[in-house]
């Protein structure tokens, strides 16, 4: 079989309003406060995102330092393990282990087993006036039970954070049974960046079908039309983060 490096052939597209990062084109970026390590920047505001998506596989004695700023940030650890610690809080992070550190709060992750991957969502947070700005939360995914969406026992959804108006962003991962589907072409508000965990499926994103699978990235403009079903014999899954409770006016 010929290569995709034989032909200059590649899965991934970047379009205005919405892109698909295949690992074959990914390069890795040299970020300040990152050592001991490789980060590749998925997505971005350049490519016109309202976040940035990034994974961080760190080496021996590797280390990420994010400073106080008006940035909040959602950590998941993919594979390995590391010390996240934010105002105080310390606590090892394993696979399926998560972190979500306020705006205005310096955090950091260390002492990483070599190897381990983290993938990062960070946003500017809008605060709502009289609702108080959300605190330091840790958690695991192997503790948040799947909850049928929209009836279907076949597409779980796992809400990683809680729902409520001090949040103005929600992570969440979806799980779909081989050929379970979206029950319909969603057009909404919300933007979308999502990471495909395991499995395989097609992506409809506007008026394109896209071939997926583990380790692709996503992004989705607010009002791209999307959909997603689940092909081959396993289950798919992906983690994806969408802004929420907040109206620009």
């Amino acid at each position: 079989m010929f290569s995709n490096l034989l032909f200059g052939t590649t899965r991934t597209f970047v379009g205005q309003r919405h892109a698909l990062i295949a690992p074959d084109g990914h390069v890795v970026s040299t970020l300040p406060g990152v050592t001991g390590g490789t980060t590749v920047v998925l997505i971005s505001p350049v490519m016109g995102a309202g976040f940035t998506e990034l994974t961080v596989t760190f080496n021996q004695d590797g280390r990420a330092e994010f400073p106080d700023s008006q940035i909040e940030a959602f950590a998941y650890v993919l594979e390995g393990a590391v010390t996240a610690q934010a105002k105080g809080e310390r606590k090892t992070l394993s696979a399926g282990q998560f972190l979500f550190v306020p705006a205005v709060t310096p955090w950091s992750l260390t002492e990483p087993v070599p190897g381990t991957r983290v993938h990062i969502f960070l946003k500017r947070y809008v605060a709502l006036p009289g609702v108080p700005e959300p605190g330091i939360l840790f958690g695991r995914e192997q503790d948040i039970a799947g909850q049928p969406f929209l009836g279907d026992e076949s597409a779980r959804l796992q809400v990683l954070l809680p729902d409520g108006l001090s949040y103005d962003l929600a992570v969440n991962i979806f799980n779909y049974q081989a050929g379970a589907h979206l029950p319909f072409v969603e057009t909404h508000i919300m933007e979308h960046g999502l990471l495909m965990l395991a499995g395989t499926g097609v992506y409809r994103l506007e008026d394109n079908w896209y071939p997926v699978t583990a380790g692709d990235c996503i992004w989705m403009a607010p009002y791209c039309r999307q959909w997603f079903v689940a092909m081959g014999k396993t289950p798919a899954r992906y983690l994806y983060y969408k802004d929420v409770n907040r109206l620009s006016v």
